[in-house]
């Protein structure tokens, strides 16, 4: 049985792990295994910032992975939290009723999807704000450069 509200909180706060994948499709699935892959690289990006100041370029590159792939996480957990019982049992419990228990919504499911709308959302926008201001930054500094 694959409870709807434990796959929306472990895509929220493991997504990035892939608990959610691997608690849903065993520990054979490829994605579930590539999703730790974006999120190391971006808090490795988060470790250059700290030792080599905002100037460093690898980690224009690597940090919005991180905020990439939680956003991504966070907008699957909205989608399984919203996804209807019937849905939901015919994927992934084909063996239970289509409107079985493991399927139904309730409040820990609504607080997964709320938690996950209000963090996905901060770390997509602060994700592009911060790849915008860098590579418009670069290009001030380039074109400065050309002009002397």
């Amino acid at each position: 049985m694959k409870n709807k509200t434990v796959a929306a909180w472990l895509a929220f706060i493991g997504g990035p792990l892939g608990l959610h994948r691997f608690y849903l499709y065993g520990k054979g699935d490829l994605l579930g295994w590539l999703l730790p892959v974006p999120t190391a690289l971006g808090l490795y990006g988060l470790e250059r910032v700290q030792q080599h100041g905002l100037d460093d370029l690898l980690s224009w590159v690597l940090i919005p992975l991180l905020g990439f792939t939680i956003a991504g996480c966070a907008l699957t957990a909205i989608i399984y939290g919203l996804t209807p019982p019937q849905k939901w049992n015919a994927r992934f419990n084909p063996s239970v009723s289509k409107d079985g228990v493991a399927g139904r919504t309730n409040w820990f499911t609504i607080g997964a999807i709320t938690l996950a709308l209000l963090v996905g959302t901060t770390a997509l926008m602060s994700s592009l704000v911060f790849s915008f201001q860098r590579y418009f930054e670069y290009q001030i500094e380039e074109a400065r450069k050309i002009s002397q």
